[in-house]
């Protein structure tokens, strides 16, 4: 075994002697490889702070077998990732080539060497080894390879291989070629190139539907330890004009996106392999894309936290839509609902998610400029309680049957006196709850009695049944007016509004009845 994991170990049992464990964050790595040094710089920078590694074109190999640096590599880029925290991790590859694998690998002692010096006269991180297209008759060489860089590469730097997707568990061509148990052994972490389920010359299909990602990752673990698995997921699409007998040919997402801003297309997210299909009307002819966009990389995330991976990583950078990377950090994280990540609501949206008070309305999506509607804000209020579990068996309004989603906790807001119907026998579940109604609401929510200090707004009177429910919100800051002493009472409330609302109740502390 190499130092390396007498360090980790060591640092193991020193982080137990603190009083806490450290949460240890999902990793997010990236391949670079199309375009000058000037396009990786760019791509690199775009990710938004999400990249934990890069793994730049820097490494080729000659008809020799032999290191060839390749003018992409940018010590300027190198020392400037640094900078932000990033490894730069250049990976070997015989860009499909086999007979050029081979002679890597009958070379594999000196390539080794070449490799270990240019880590170290260049201030780089590591290797990542993806040499491609030989087969199970190179499978010993492949794995020797990496055992020896291994032994020559320091310790503090890391070695990763990439391997091909595998959903059937193959031992022959290309598939045989790695022996994944001894590879996890001799390197930091493995690369599953979990995509090219379709291929150029192949049948219309998509690139990586949700089935072929995950039998991969199933096929895999059965070697490797989880840890020790990073998700590749494609930055690319393929497509097939209609009228021509060969396809299947790479794009990137954002020639994609804009051939389908630009020509008719039909786009459908397909539930079943959850991977985007667009058909495109051109000039010359009928396009059909299959491609990846924010939901279809949630959903193949989503398997990164079921299986506890190490991470994600990509194939390509630059060919992505860079808006993905205003969040990636967060779906990497088990966090998917895209709408709330630049809301002015936030963190206290999360607050809410975190303390199980609310949820999105989908897997996705949280709504926070819907109205909050009166069963939800039921819900809310027994969840506060703690007695959303506690069963009832009642039918107080017409309106609310037992099979209504909300139907337990409506009618356990109205045993504990927090919520009453609009009028008799009628609750009105999906209406528009009003901030005086939500005053009112949580005012009778709170046990302890609060100072009842009259607070003056131009549209709240004495006369009005909310009065003193909108003067003991006000007076406890939890409930606040607007701009020239205003309140607006029947104003409708926000998922969002209701979100920082209950968020100030959790800060201040406050003692409910119950």
């Amino acid at each position: 075994m190499r130092k390396r994991f007498i360090i980790i170990i060591a640092i193991c049992i020193l982080a137990m002697s603190f009083e806490y464990i450290a949460y240890s964050q999902r990793i997010n790595t990236g391949y670079v490889y199309f375009g000058n040094k000037y396009k990786y710089q760019d791509a690199v920078n775009s990710t938004n702070n999400s990249l934990d590694t890069v793994y730049p074109s820097y490494f080729d190999i000659d008809e020799d077998g032999n290191l060839k640096i390749t003018q992409t590599l940018d010590e300027y880029l190198i020392k400037d990732m640094h900078n932000k925290g990033v490894k730069v991790v250049p990976f070997i590859s015989n860009h499909w080539d086999r007979e050029l694998g081979r002679q890597a690998l009958s070379n594999k002692h000196n390539l080794a060497n070449q490799i270990a010096e240019a880590i170290e006269k260049y201030d780089l991180d590591g290797v990542n080894v993806d040499i491609e297209n030989v087969t199970d008759e190179d499978r010993d060489d492949y794995t020797d390879f990496v055992r020896i860089l291994s032994e020559i590469i320091d310790e503090d730097k890391e070695i990763s291989v990439a391997v091909a997707a595998n959903p059937n568990g193959w031992t022959s061509g290309w598939h045989g070629s790695y022996d994944y148990e001894k590879l996890a052994i001799y390197s930091d972490y493995i690369f599953l190139m979990a995509y090219d389920e379709s291929y150029i010359g192949g049948p219309e299909g998509p690139v990586a539907s949700i089935q072929f990602v995950e039998n991969s990752i199933t096929q895999l673990i059965k070697y490797v330890d989880n840890d020790k698995v990073i998700l590749g997921i494609p930055f690319y699409g393929r497509y097939w004009k209609k009228e021509d007998s060969y396809g299947g040919h790479g794009a990137s997402l954002r020639r994609i996106e804009e051939a389908i801003s630009k020509y008719p297309s039909d786009v459908i997210f397909d539930e079943s392999s959850k991977s985007v299909k667009a058909t495109v009307s051109k000039d010359d002819g009928t396009y059909i894309y299959w491609y990846e966009n924010e939901q279809s990389i949630i959903e193949k995330l989503k398997l990164v936290e079921k299986y506890d991976l190490k991470g994600s990583g990509s194939w390509s950078l630059g060919q992505e839509d860079k808006s993905i990377w205003n969040y990636y950090s967060r779906w990497l994280e088990g966090e998917y609902l895209v709408d709330i990540y630049d809301h002015w609501a936030s963190y206290s949206i999360n607050n809410m998610i975190d303390n199980k008070i609310m949820n999105g309305i989908s897997n996705m999506y949280f709504a926070p400029d819907d109205n909050l509607t009166r069963a939800q804000a039921a819900v809310i209020l027994t969840r506060l309680l703690e007695i959303d579990d506690e069963n009832i068996d009642s039918n107080s309004f017409d309106d609310v049957s037992k099979e209504y989603w909300a139907y337990n906790e409506i009618e356990l807001a109205k045993k504990y006196g927090l919520i009453n119907g609009k009028e008799e026998n009628k609750f009105y579940p999906n209406e528009p709850i009003t901030r005086e109604e939500v005053s009112a609401m949580l005012s009778r929510l709170i046990k302890s009695s609060h100072s009842n200090d009259s607070i003056n707004f131009n549209d709240v009177n004495d006369n009005m049944w909310s009065y003193d429910y909108i003067n003991n919100m006000s007076s406890m800051n939890i409930l606040k007016g607007y701009e020239g002493d205003m309140f607006y009472p029947k104003r409708n409330l926000t998922r969002a509004e209701i979100s920082t609302i209950i968020d100030r109740m959790l800060k201040y502390n406050i003692e409910y009845i119950k």
